[in-house]
């Protein structure tokens, strides 16, 4: 029985080539790379438009129970709606967008 040296096993195994992984062809490496980037941005757009209609949910609901004529005309004073306009139909309202 002949004794091999460990370290001989580890040289043997170092000069084994790995299979080479398959290529992509020159057009799949182009459009890849954007499908990639396009599924992430949508998938952040999608979320952030769920999480932007639950919190508009939410405030719908609050400002229901405390939207009384008495509290309405208090608003109305207070931002001086008949000289400066309902700020609820501001363009930057996005919230109040349905």
């Amino acid at each position: 029985m002949a004794i091999t040296h460990p370290q001989a096993h580890m040289h043997a195994a170092a000069r084994a080539v790995p299979p080479a992984a398959p290529k992509l062809g020159p057009v799949s490496s182009r459009i890849l790379p954007s499908l990639v980037v396009i599924g992430v941005a949508y998938t952040v757009g999608s979320y952030v438009r769920s999480q932007l209609h639950r919190e508009s949910g939410t405030m719908d609901r609050i400002f229901s129970q405390q939207n009384t004529p008495e509290v309405e005309a208090a608003r109305k004073a207070a931002l001086q709606v008949e000289v400066n306009g309902d700020p609820r139909n501001n363009l930057f309202n996005f919230l109040g967008w349905s």
